[in-house]
C-alpha cells in the first residue's frame, strides 16, 4: 500500500474531514444532477447544507448510500433524494431536534452514479435515520435493478476505477484490450490525448497501449523499436526482466537537469507475446518516488484471453 498525506484523500460525505480508514470510502455529490450548471441565487439551502431547494427544480436531502464492496470495504455516498416540499420543512424542523432520530422518508434517488447510472437515477428509495450525528441513510432502493446496489457484493475495483477522485486505496483499472494497471492510493484519474492519466501534486503517471505493427516480431526486437532515439542511462538505471512466454518488461530512469526545480523521469514498458503491450510514463519530485513509479509499473498486466 501507498500511503500519500491526507490532503489528497476523499472527504468525509457528512463532515468534510479527510479520511483515512481505508474500510470505509466517502464520497459527497454537492448537487443534485438536476442543479448542475444553474445560478447559486436558484439555490436555497435550509441552514444546513444538506437541505436543498432548487428553484424551477424542487425539493431535496442529502443521504447516505452504503455499498458493500469486496476486499471487506464499505462505500458510503453522499447524495441526493428528491422529495417533494412538506418533506423538506419537516426536515428543517427536526433536523437539530431530538425528533430527528426517528426521522425517515421516501423519495427519489437524484445523483447518477457509475457503473449503475440510469438505473439508480430517479429509482425510488425508503430512508431512515441510523445514527443521530449522521445524514439519513438510505435502507431500501425500489426498482429491479438498482436494488442490487444495496443487496450485492460489488467488486472493489470495478466500481473504485469508475471514481476520478483521489482514492485512500490502490485500486486496479482497466486500460482497455484486457490491461489494466493499479491507480495508487492519492491519485486522481483522467483520460486525454490517448493516455490515462493519474495525478498528485508530487507525481504523475501516463499509461497509453503499445501495438507492434510487424506482426510476429520477437518482444526484444519490439523493445528496440520502442526505444529508438531513447537516452542513454547507466546500467543502475535500468530493469529488465524476461516474462513467461516470450513477453519482456524494461524500464529505465533519468533526472533531467535542465529545469527549474527537481523532476525525476521514469519510463516503463510491459510487452505481451501477442504483440501487444503497454507504455508508462512517470514524474515524481522526491527521489524516493522511484520505488512508487516502479509498483505502477510492474502493476501492468494483460489478463490471458480465452
Amino acid at each position: 500500500m501507498t500511503t500519500h498525506p491526507a490532503a489528497h484523500l476523499p472527504a468525509c460525505a457528512c463532515c468534510g474531514d479527510a479520511l483515512h480508514d481505508e474500510r470505509r470510502i466517502d464520497f459527497g455529490f454537492n448537487l443534485p444532477d438536476a442543479a448542475f450548471g444553474l445560478p447559486e441565487e436558484a439555490l436555497h439551502r435550509l441552514g444546513v447544507r444538506a437541505l436543498l431547494r432548487v428553484d424551477g427544480v424542487g425539493s431535496f436531502i442529502r443521504c447516505l448510500l452504503p455499498v458493500r464492496l469486496s476486499h471487506d470495504t464499505e462505500l458510503v455516498l453522499g447524495a441526493w433524494v428528491r422529495v417533494d416540499d412538506p418533506t423538506l420543512r419537516r426536515a428543517h424542523e427536526l433536523w437539530e431536534e431530538p425528533g430527528y432520530a426517528d426521522f425517515g422518508f421516501t423519495g427519489t434517488f437524484a445523483n447518477r452514479i457509475q457503473p449503475w447510472g440510469d438505473a439508480l437515477l430517479d429509482a425510488e428509495v425508503a430512508t431512515r435515520v441510523a445514527d443521530p450525528d449522521e445524514l439519513p441513510v438510505v435502507t431500501a432502493v425500489r426498482h429491479p435493478v438498482a436494488a442490487r446496489v444495496l443487496t450485492e457484493v460489488w467488486d472493489r475495483d470495478e466500481v473504485l476505477s469508475r471514481f476520478p477522485y483521489a482514492l485512500p486505496v490502490d485500486v486496479r483499472t482497466d486500460l482497455g484490450d484486457h490491461w489494466s494497471v493499479v491507480r495508487t492510493a492519492g491519485l486522481t484519474a483522467g483520460f486525454a490525448d490517448g493516455y490515462d492519466r493519474f495525478t498528485a501534486p508530487d507525481r504523475t503517471a501516463a499509461v497509453s497501449l503499445k501495438q507492434d505493427d510487424v506482426p510476429g516480431r520477437p518482444s526484444a526486437d519490439f523493445l528496440a523499436a520502442l526505444l529508438s532515439g531513447a537516452p542513454d542511462t547507466r546500467p543502475g538505471q535500468r530493469l529488465r526482466e524476461e516474462l513467461p512466454g516470450g513477453g519482456l518488461r524494461y524500464a529505465f530512469w533519468l533526472t533531467p537537469q535542465d529545469s527549474g526545480r527537481p523532476r525525476h523521469e521514469f519510463y516503463g514498458f510491459t510487452l505481451h507475446p501477442s504483440g501487444s503491450g503497454a507504455g508508462i510514463f512517470c514524474t515524481h519530485e522526491d527521489p524516493d518516488g522511484l520505488a512508487w513509479a516502479q509498483q505502477i509499473w510492474c502493476s501492468l498486466e494483460r489478463a490471458r484471453v480465452s
